[in-house]
Order: structure tokens, then C-alpha cells, then sequence
């Protein structure tokens, strides 16, 4: 019997070390003192810190292969739920710190400086159970953690449930490109396709149907939550009752696992829910694809249907992976470097509209040049699409994006695209080959005259050297072989 209880504790001990050893230790908060510095050897993310259950993570996210940011992912699909906003990322090296004194800390060593900092002095870093970021407090007297900073108030791209979203916070997606910010009664999406430029467009509007409750002017401004029931409510500051119910696929079904709104880097709005092996589909804001603002890409055309081409009819789609123009066509102007240096050419279309062209400004003109003309003349304008039958004309201060194709012909677009800086490669290619060919000429004609000169030189040392030897040898004073005097020498001799 002893035996038996004897070998049941050792096997008991043997299993719980073995189980130790297999199961990682995680830390559920990080106190005064903490630093880290990334791991070289972890390709992904490297976890310094994780909720109670174990299904989020705080750490380093590695960006571009040797670049970081500090994100929250959900460990058991690596989704990236939240990264700082940090004006320039930290390096993925031993020179880049993250600790904690009060304020959590993210320090570049090599003479970069702090680079993001809560600002705080808290006690306690801590993962709540839905991803929440929290700098945390203990109060002497209650023995209860205030929060003095959190990451909810700071979301990416990505929303989850019962975090608030207020109307002086922005969502953005992971490229920068698009970003999600409320109005007085509706929520919009907005992209700024001119990135350095402070110049935005909303493309998606969706307004609050206010069935249950009205906005109550002066009342204060409107929030937005994801419920855990499958609908992004938004609702007035003092207010349970939403304003509007925006409905995801599985609206009120039971049980369906933890739901996430998220940003994408196409511009689109879209929800999902955990299954428990993956992430499920349940919410669209835009539903077709020629209605995304750039679905295909700059200078695309999108037929419902029937997918992408390019608006120069030139340029194969297919072959050029859907990269209808240069990188030089996707960004700045025509006003400063490009305006004096070279000429664009004007692609003209017929049977073209904007994407959600309601949201666009636009103009009242006489007639389609009238439209063309205010978008030659100026160096701000990329193009123009303008209505024959409405005579309403649609300036776009930006880099063309993508067009939708409609069956139309009072519908003409007005494009411009740079070609100078393909011409100016070209002159500056042509003018590499001809220095360098100029140079090489040069080289050589240096050569050949080193090498005659060389050879004159030569050729004097040698007939010195041959004077010299003759005076050597010789008797007195040299005589040249036509001097009177060796003649007269040589017939006395005879």
C-alpha cells in the first residue's frame, strides 16, 4: 500500500514538473522597475504581458523585419487588436527600451529619444480580460486600482466589445490611408489619398435612423459601442437608448464568441466574431466592391461584375498586377516640381463615374470644357469627371483613384498623368551614359598621349644614353661623323 501511494506521489510530482516545464509562465502585470528589450529570435511578437485567461497579449510587434511597434494581439490567432501610434517606429535591436516607472516608456538608445510615453505615475501595467491596456493605480485607503491611462482611449484599427468610441477619437487603418470619426448623428469613413497633406474626403456615410431615440440638440455628442449582441449601436451622452442599430449577420444570436469591428486597408468596414478556431465574416459597410474608394487601385476602372482594368487602355491590368501607373502619379501635385519641369498627358473616358459621387463636391458648369478648363488650370486638380445631362463637374484635389464604369456616355472623365518624370529618368539615364561615355573617351585619350609622351621621353633618354656612352669611350671631345675635321683625320690615316 505504501508503495502503491508512494509511486502515485512521484508520478503525481514527475506530471506536475513535466506540466510546469510545458506550459510557458506568463506575466499578468508589470510593476515599477520593469524593462525589456526585444527578442532578436522571436519573428513575430515578443509577450511581455497577458490578461488572466490568456487570450490576449501585450508586447513588441515586429514591423518591416527590423522595425517595432507595441501592439495587443489575440494570441490564438496573432490578430493584431491594437498598436500605438508612434510617429516613427522603434527599431527591432538592443538598443530599443520599453520599461516602466511610473510612466510606460518606449526608448531608442541610439539617439532617438523617447518616442511614446503614457505620462503617468501609476503603480501597475495590466491586460484587462477584453484587451484593454490599462496604467494603473492603487488607492492607499480603498485598496482599489484606478485607471489613469488607457488603451481604449487610444484604439488603431480595430474596435471590441463595449469599448466606447467617442467622437474625438479616430480610427485609422494600418496603412494610414483611411480613418473612421463621428459626426453629430452618423458615423463616416474617410481617406486622405494624398498622405502629408492634411486633405480628406469621406466616401462612406452611414446616419443614425433615430427609430428609438431622437439627437437632442445641445444634449452633447453622440458615441458609438459594439455590442456583444451583434450590432454597432450609437447612442447621446446620458442616453441607453440607442440612436441607431447598426445590425451585424448574426444580430442577437446567442453564444456566437468574442466580435471585433475593424478598419481594413482597403477602406472597407468590417466585423467578425471568434468561433474558437477563427474569425467569421458577419458585417460589411460596403457591400460592392466598385463602391470601395480604391478597389482597384490608382487610375483603375472597376465594372461591376466583371472586375478591374485600366483607364489607359494601354496598360493590361492583368500583367502589370494592378499597378495601372507609376508610384510618381500617386502623390503631391502639379504645382511646384512637376509644374515647371514637364507636361502630363490627358486620358479622356467616356461611360465613368465616382465611387459614392454624392459625397463629392461639386460644381455647376455650362458645358464639359468649361469642366476640363477649372482642372487644366489648376495644378491642384488631377482630374475631373463631369455629368452632360446634370452639368454638375467633380474636381478631385487628389491622385486619380479608382472609376467606376457605367453604361453612360453623357459621363466623361478628365485625367491627368504625369509623364516628365518618366521623360526626366530617361534624360538623366541618357546623360549617366553620356558622361560616362564622355569620360571613358577622355580616359582613353589620356592614355595614349601618356603612353607618347612615354615613348618620346623614351626615345631621348635613349639617344642621351647613347651620346653618353659614345663620350666615353672615345679620346677627347666628341666629333660628329660630318665634321671637316674627322674627314681630314680619317684620309691622313689612309
Amino acid at each position: 500500500m505504501e508503495k502503491t501511494v508512494i509511486s502515485s506521489l512521484l508520478l503525481f510530482t514527475i506530471f506536475s514538473v513535466w506540466c510546469s516545464q510545458a506550459q510557458p509562465s506568463t506575466t499578468q502585470e508589470l510593476i515599477k522597475g520593469f524593462k525589456a528589450t526585444p527578442n532578436e529570435n522571436e519573428p513575430f511578437f515578443h509577450s511581455l504581458l497577458t490578461d488572466s485567461y490568456g487570450n490576449y497579449s501585450f508586447g513588441f510587434l515586429r514591423i518591416n523585419k527590423n522595425q517595432l511597434t507595441l501592439g495587443v494581439i489575440h494570441v490564438k490567432s496573432a490578430e493584431t487588436i491594437w498598436t500605438t501610434n508612434l510617429g516613427r517606429l522603434a527599431k527591432w535591436a538592443g538598443s530599443t527600451d520599453l520599461f516602466f516607472n511610473g510612466s510606460l516608456v518606449l526608448l531608442d538608445n541610439n539617439g532617438g529619444g523617447v518616442l511614446w510615453s503614457t505620462h503617468t505615475d501609476g503603480g501597475r501595467v495590466w491586460l484587462s480580460n477584453n484587451s484593454n491596456l490599462q496604467v494603473q493605480k492603487l488607492d492607499d485607503v480603498s485598496r482599489v486600482y484606478s485607471t489613469l491611462w488607457q488603451s481604449f482611449n487610444f484604439p488603431s484599427d480595430t474596435l471590441v466589445e463595449n469599448q466606447n468610441f467617442t467622437s474625438d477619437m479616430l480610427l485609422y487603418s494600418s496603412n494610414g490611408v483611411y480613418s473612421m470619426r463621428l459626426g453629430s448623428n452618423f458615423f463616416g469613413l474617410y481617406a486622405n489619398f494624398n498622405l502629408g497633406s492634411n486633405r480628406t474626403r469621406m466616401y462612406f456615410k452611414h446616419k443614425a435612423l433615430e427609430a428609438k431615440a431622437s439627437v437632442v440638440e445641445g444634449k452633447g455628442p453622440i458615441y458609438a459601442v459594439l455590442s456583444s449582441d451583434g450590432y454597432l449601436g450609437m447612442y447621446q451622452n446620458g442616453s441607453s437608448v440607442p440612436i441607431d442599430v447598426e445590425s451585424f449577420i448574426s444580430y442577437q444570436e446567442p453564444g456566437v464568441g468574442v466580435r471585433r469591428l475593424k478598419l481594413e486597408s482597403d477602406g472597407n468596414l468590417k466585423g467578425y466574431y471568434w468561433t474558437g478556431s477563427n474569425w467569421i465574416e458577419d458585417y460589411k459597410g460596403i457591400h460592392d466592391p466598385c463602391q470601395l474608394p480604391s478597389g482597384c487601385g490608382s487610375y483603375g476602372l472597376c465594372r461591376s461584375g466583371k472586375g478591374c482594368s485600366c483607364l489607359d487602355n494601354g496598360t493590361d491590368y492583368s500583367k502589370s498586377n494592378g499597378q495601372c501607373v507609376s508610384n510618381d502619379n500617386k502623390q503631391g501635385d502639379f504645382c511646384s516640381t512637376y509644374s515647371h519641369r514637364g507636361k502630363f498627358k490627358v486620358l479622356r473616358i467616356v461611360g465613368v463615374e465616382l465611387p459614392n459621387k454624392e459625397l463629392v463636391e461639386s460644381h455647376k458648369m455650362e458645358s464639359l470644357k468649361d469642366c476640363e478648363n477649372a482642372c487644366q488650370v489648376n495644378c491642384t486638380c488631377w482630374g475631373a469627371v463631369y455629368s452632360n445631362s446634370s452639368g454638375f463637374c467633380y474636381i478631385l484635389d487628389y491622385p486619380i483613384q479608382t472609376l467606376v464604369s457605367v453604361g453612360d456616355d453623357t459621363k466623361v472623365g478628365y485625367f491627368k498623368e504625369r509623364v516628365n518624370n518618366g521623360t526626366s529618368k530617361i534624360r538623366v539615364g541618357l546623360g549617366i551614359a553620356l558622361a560616362i561615355l564622355f569620360g571613358l573617351i577622355l580616359l582613353i585619350s589620356g592614355i595614349i598621349i601618356g603612353w607618347r609622351c612615354y615613348r618620346t621621353r623614351e626615345g631621348k633618354r635613349g639617344v642621351k644614353m647613347f651620346e653618353e656612352e659614345d663620350a666615353v669611350v672615345g679620346v677627347g671631345p666628341y666629333k660628329g661623323l660630318r665634321d671637316e675635321s674627322f674627314r681630314s683625320i680619317e684620309l691622313s690615316e689612309r
